[in-house]
């Protein structure tokens, strides 16, 4: 009996060790990761294909459209796309730091063909994960080596593009601020912006965007570029240069890259990222370039090596087929020559758009406000100026969609829209 009883037992508490094992192998080990908030970007974007309003248009998307509001590849990659097809070339894996050619010529690009630097062999690069990749590269290697007064923190511009922060904090670094927006002139905060650089530490990391400003499509004149380098200078900063829209913002490469090359020759040992998204199209391919700029060769190589430390363990080597179309494109005299003329294509429909834009709200619609900021800034976005609560009327009374910080794509106006959305702009601004 005895033994009876004690069997039962110690099946009964078998089975409630079982149950328990059970329970908690049904938990998810998962189960306290927290909701993440949603992208502000793809939010826009899900509300506005929700949207059933024939005249409905999308402002929120950073990527480039034709008159049609349709994707547009350019003649140029297409060509290219043909030349590495028929050469049926091998899909193997390339160097850490990617395809040899595609980075100098991409280099060339950004320093100039007759860079002392380049010539010098004092540029350091890296093929990347487009530009976010080659900030995040840059990031980690600041967070690794650099030993300047100013620490480990970086600073940004107020506003800057929404994903710099997430990336160098990831990368370990610090984030900072600096005054670079006016709110009330809808402009640069030049004074603020140099005040504030002065009042940094000494030898501080600062971003600079090169030119088209994102979000706000404002930049500094080359005058104003050139007391910011001397500014730098006196400072001992260390700028890092983020170079999204290279030839994008004014059709000229080489006018875009003014503020780069400036610095270069002034002596500064720069850091920047290069991206072939927007001036060639190549979203999807995710085609940047990391690059820094060293004291001398021997510096060069002993950088190099740990930019390939840096990059094995995090994705081993960067993709083939993105850096064969540029190599193609801007190594290939007809086909560079091509692509000059569709990317001054790209950015003088931008501008008539502003162009066209800002008419409407003065000339067909009489706006009484202050509407010339939409043509004096530059590239994909423009900063309207309107507020949250008018951001809100034109999503809901006129199916217009934009974020909440009244930031617009240019690219999403078209002549086919563009009296719509003057209409609907001066309608929620005109109180």
């Amino acid at each position: 009996m005895f033994r009876l009883a004690a069997s039962s037992a110690y099946k009964a508490s078998s089975l409630r060790s079982l149950n328990m094992t059970i329970t908690a192998r049904s938990v998810s080990q998962w189960a306290k990761v927290p909701q993440g908030p949603p992208d502000p970007i793809l939010g826009v974007t899900e509300a506005f294909r929700a949207d059933k309003n024939p005249k409905k248009i999308n402002l929120g998307v950073g990527a480039y459209r034709d008159d049609n509001n349709k994707p547009y590849v350019l003649e140029c990659v297409k060509k290219a796309e043909k030349i590495i097809y028929t050469a049926a070339q091998d899909k193997e894996y390339l160097g850490i730091t990617g395809l040899a050619a595609y980075n100098q010529l991409a280099a060339e690009l950004a320093y100039g063909e007759n860079s002392a630097a380049l010539k010098e062999g004092r540029v350091v690069t890296a093929q990347s994960l487009s530009g976010t990749g080659a900030l995040r590269i840059g990031g980690e290697f600041l967070a690794r080596w650099y030993n300047g007064q100013g620490g480990k923190k970086i600073y940004l511009p107020t506003p800057s593009w929404g994903n710099h922060g997430n990336i160098f904090r990831d990368s370990k670094l610090e984030v900072g601020n600096y005054r670079y927006y006016d709110k009330k002139n809808i402009g640069l905060d030049f004074a603020g912006m140099k005040e504030d650089l002065v009042n940094l530490p000494n030898e501080s990391i600062v971003i600079l965007h090169a030119c088209a400003h994102n979000p706000t499509g404002v930049d500094p004149t080359e005058a104003q570029w050139r007391e910011l380098s001397d500014i730098f200078k006196k400072k001992g900063h260390v700028a890092f240069f983020d170079m999204a829209y290279q030839g994008f913002a004014s059709g000229d490469p080489s006018k875009d890259a003014f503020a780069v090359r400036h610095f270069v020759d002034e002596g500064h040992k720069i850091l920047m990222s290069q991206s072939f998204s927007k001036n060639l199209g190549l979203y999807g391919e995710r085609v940047g370039l990391f690059s820094i700029v060293v004291a001398d060769t021997e510096e060069a190589k002993r950088v190099d090596s740990q930019i390939k430390i840096l990059v094995r363990p995090m994705y081993s080597n960067p993709p083939l087929s993105g850096p064969r179309i540029v190599k193609e494109v801007l190594g290939n005299p007809e086909l560079k020559a091509e692509w000059h003329g569709e990317v001054k294509a790209m950015a003088d429909r931008i501008i008539s758009m502003r162009a066209e834009l800002r008419n409407h709200l003065e000339k067909t619609y009489g706006s009484k406000k202050n509407w010339s900021h939409i043509t004096s800034q530059i590239g994909m976005f423009a900063f309207t100026g309107l507020s949250p609560e008018q951001v809100a009327r034109l999503k809901s009374e006129f199916s217009v969609y934009l974020t909440n910080d009244g930031r617009i794509s240019i690219a999403g106006i078209t002549s086919g829209n563009v009296k719509y959305l003057a209409e609907a702009i001066h309608n929620v601004s005109k109180d």
